[in-house]
């Protein structure tokens, strides 16, 4: 069993004994009442500077609503809500009125938020739109302790602000400091690839062990000058959750963008120094990028320009890149990088992925055009990060090393657990989950495996429960091959599949939108659905697993495929809202097509 534990270096951050998430908030305001906190876009589209002091001053107005209203200390707040410039505020106004947030995600069906409310018994609920409160009123009998249903698009900060007026700040103050590190802060509903979701009990001083030590060891995002961000990730993820409460703490400048039709429009205006992303963005960036400039006829050029800027990037690992590399670098970044840069403001230097592994060739790429991706790894059960890389200190290919204070072991079957402040209690009123994932002595199951190596760069290899095994007795870890396969421009999606089987096949789904180019390229009309069984289209797909196979050994290796007519999407149950694949549903869905392969 092998293990390793970055110690914490106690002069940088150690957790108080006393206090919570609502300080930050309160000595912005105090010390740097006039900074610019936060930003949102207003009605005219133009991006409108929030300072420190009017933060607080609408986070106490929302928050004297909520005590006005009838919240208790402890309560549970649920919200729903894309990402916007209120679903902070609400997040940090439940605190401030002593109450625990319940996050929901915004493509949450009726049922999944029936059931969030019924298992948290919370008492209030703020959602988006009109169409979200339709989705509550039918558990509305069956919920006794839902007492509040209030709609952001129809005033909701308003109605709350105006309904606490009578609300003294002495009570809302003794309200705001009732909270001490060892209080519930939230309950995080794992999205699940499989099961009802479990509500992940995170209290304040989990929280503040993450904040004490991420912010400080991401000093060059967090503290460097001038330094904003721009979420689009789903602020119900604590992934992005967690670095929402990191800028509040560090004073980054933070927006919002929840439509992804206006994406590229919103990072041009905010020009963001860091992003934080899932891997499947990067890969969408990359591939639409490759089949645009194929489509153009600069397929050949954007090749080089991408095989270049791996090269580059691997040669940094290794040394000094040779004179001809620096020269076919300069050139690339002058005619190719700048505009992919260009596409995320033009002022981002860092990226931080999370949420599954991102292969060692989209890290090279991204390195090599100069955005360094930082690759890190947590769960919700761990308030988000548990190791990450560093800009000082980082593997590519890794998840870089345990934040201080966090140790890693590897158990014997080769399963990851980690052990740290950040790490959970527990599941919110379910004990046999909990005894299921976390060990008395405080280790984490987490059902991911891995290897560290002598430096305590963490590598994923696979989920513990994904591993197939074939009739011939091979363990393969589906993991290396969909990496491999998904970097093609045209896969959109896949599941490797062969446990009890005689050999290894795939499932593929191929981009909508890259289709279209490709297949206008080639003279051809009609859906994905009309070419399943196109040569083409077939070759294509044939030359991403050949690649992937590559990876792997030939027993490993993917001897057939299927292409399927439709995407896998999060609002057909076939992914989660971390876009993670719920390969259950799948294999129900599409298990004629499995047998098919076997045939």
């Amino acid at each position: 069993m092998r293990e390793y534990s970055t110690p914490l270096d106690r002069s940088r951050g150690v957790v108080p004994a006393t206090g919570n998430l609502t300080d930050d908030v309160v000595a912005n305001a105090r010390d740097h009442g006039d900074e610019a906190v936060l930003a949102r876009r207003g009605a005219d589209g133009v991006w409108h500077d929030v300072t420190a002091a009017q933060f607080l001053a609408e986070v106490r107005g929302v928050a004297k609503g909520l005590v006005a209203a009838g919240v208790q200390p402890g309560d549970r707040v649920a919200l729903l809500s894309r990402t916007r410039y209120e679903w902070t505020l609400l997040d940090y106004a439940t605190w401030f009125a002593g109450a625990v947030g319940v996050p929901v995600y915004e493509t949450s069906s009726s049922d999944q938020l029936g059931w969030i409310l019924e298992d948290s018994g919370a008492t209030a609920v703020v959602v988006e739109t009109r169409g979200h409160a339709s989705r509550v009123a039918p558990h509305r009998e069956r919920l006794p302790d839902l007492h509040h249903v209030w709609t952001i698009d129809d005033g909701a900060v308003d109605v709350l602000t105006r309904l606490g007026g009578d609300v003294s700040d002495a009570e809302l103050e003794a309200r705001r400091t009732r909270a001490t590190p060892l209080d519930l802060a939230t309950l995080v509903y794992t999205s699940g690839t499989t099961g009802r979701p479990k509500g992940c009990e995170l209290t304040h001083g989990n929280f503040l062990v993450e904040l004490g030590v991420a912010v400080d060891e991401l000093d060059e995002l967090f503290e460097a000058e001038g330094a904003s961000t721009l979420l689009f990730l789903p602020l119900a993820h604590v992934f992005a959750r967690i670095v929402q409460v990191g800028c509040v703490k560090a004073r980054v400048r933070l927006g919002h963008s929840a439509d992804a039709a206006r994406l590229v429009e919103d990072l041009g205006d905010f020009r963001p120094t860091f992003v934080l992303a899932v891997p499947r963005v990067f890969e969408k960036v990359f591939n639409t990028a490759s089949q645009r400039a194929a489509a153009d006829g600069r397929g050949a050029l954007f090749d080089r320009a991408a095989e270049t800027a791996i090269a580059w990037s691997k040669a940094i690992d290794k040394g000094r890149p040779s004179p001809v590399l620096r020269a076919r670098h300069a050139f690339f970044s002058r005619v190719v990088y700048g505009r992919l840069r260009q596409a995320l403001g033009g002022r981002c230097q860092y990226a931080v992925s999370g949420g599954a592994p991102l292969g060692e060739r989209l890290g090279h790429f991204y390195r090599g055009i100069g955005l360094t991706v930082l690759e890190g790894y947590g769960l919700t059960e761990s308030t988000a990060a548990l190791t990450v890389n560093l800009p000082d200190a980082q593997k590519v290919g890794t998840v870089g090393r345990p934040l201080p204070g966090t140790a890693v072991r590897v158990a014997d079957d080769g399963e990851l657990l980690f052990r740290g402040g950040q790490v959970f209690s527990g599941y919110w009123r379910n004990e046999e989950a909990t005894a299921e994932v976390l060990g008395r002595d405080g280790w984490l199951r987490t059902g991911d495996v891995g290897e560290v190596d002598d430096e305590g760069f963490v590598r994923i290899t696979g989920r513990k429960k994904e591993i197939l095994v074939t009739a011939g007795g091979k363990n393969v870890a589906p993991a290396v091959l969909e990496d491999r396969l998904r970097a093609h421009a045209l896969v959109s999606q896949c599941m490797v599949v062969g446990d009890g089987r005689p050999f290894v096949a795939a499932l593929v789904t191929i981009d909508d939108e890259v289709f279209e180019a490709w297949a206008a390229q080639r003279g051809k009309t009609g859906r994905v659905a009309d070419h399943v069984e196109d040569p083409d289209l077939l070759a294509a797909v044939q030359d991403a697993v050949d690649d992937a196979n590559a990876a792997v050994s030939k027993a490993e290796a993917i001897r057939r495929f299927a292409v399927l007519p439709e995407d896998w999407t999060e609002e057909a149950g076939h992914l989660t809202p971390s876009l993670k694949l719920r390969r259950a549903v799948v294999l129900r869905e599409h298990r004629h097509e499995v047998d098919a392969l076997y045939r």
